[in-house]
């Protein structure tokens, strides 16, 4: 499914400055996207193309030049192009995360998708959006919204990474987190908790802190002091992990600590 990430085309337009080329290829490779195509490149290859790629110099080296926008589309179901600015024809206008969603939905349809970017001085011109069925716009502050042509690569393939994450049933840190943060609060069942007492009663009486001859209430004062502590499944699995390692103390089996995480 992975191969699928290279039905992604990113698509430069007649850039400027070879540097900006090579912090795209280095934007797109930290994403896993391979396929650059650059159409009327101002000054490619170039040395410094290969400086600012800093190792990605593969995508570079593979790169599609072309002469045409029309070229660089070929094969492309669907196609996304950057604008900075509103035009004067409405167009279906999407946010990065938005389009990452929308490209990451045709790709896995098998389908060939193309992130589009303009010049660095005037982005695409009005023609060139009308080829495109969707506009994307980073909503950057208004007081200081011009952004480098490497570090809008990098804003999009980013959100394309994430997409294909979510998509891919690969959890994010976030993710992770979350499912921790559900561990934590979420509470242990009545058979958990009764399960719980049954070991602690025969860890207490391992370590002879309990005569199972003469319990007296000690269980039952117990489970009211568990009882109202509104155990979470991560804390009932600290628990046991304590009474686990206490009676094998007591055994004479307790191989050394540090195994705890949590």
């Amino acid at each position: 499914m992975l191969a699928l990430l290279q039905n992604i085309r990113v698509v430069l337009v007649n850039t400027s400055h070879p540097g900006n080329i090579g912090g795209a290829a280095r934007a797109m490779k930290n994403m896993g996207l391979s396929q650059l195509v650059l159409v009327d490149p101002m000054d490619f290859p170039s040395g410094d193309a290969v400086a600012r790629a800093s190792g990605a110099t593969d995508i570079l080296d593979a790169a599609q030049v072309v002469g045409t926008l029309e070229e660089a589309l070929v094969g492309c179901s669907l196609v996304f192009g950057t604008s900075a600015r509103e035009r004067r024809i409405p167009w279906p206008l999407l946010d990065p995360r938005e389009c990452a969603a929308a490209v990451c939905e045709q790709v896995l349809q098998g389908s060939e998708v193309a992130l589009v970017f303009g010049r660095e001085y005037a982005g695409l011109t009005n023609e060139e959006l009308q080829r495109c069925q969707f506009h994307v716009h980073i909503p950057t502050d208004p007081d200081f919204s011009s952004l480098n042509l490497a570090a809008a690569v990098q804003v999009l393939a980013y959100e394309v990474r994430m997409a294909w994450l979510v998509a891919q049933n690969k959890p994010t840190k976030i993710a992770k987190l979350e499912a921790t943060a559900i561990q934590s609060s979420q509470p242990v069942t009545a058979d958990e908790l009764e399960s719980f007492y049954a070991h602690l009663e025969q860890a207490l009486i391992e370590i002879d802190f309990l005569d199972p001859a003469k319990p007296r209430h000690l269980m039952s004062r117990l489970r009211r002091l568990y009882g109202r502590s509104a155990i979470s499944k991560l804390e009932m699995n600290i628990l046991r992990g304590i009474l686990t390692e206490t009676v094998k103390a007591a055994r004479g089996e307790h191989q050394g600590r540090g195994k705890t995480d949590v």
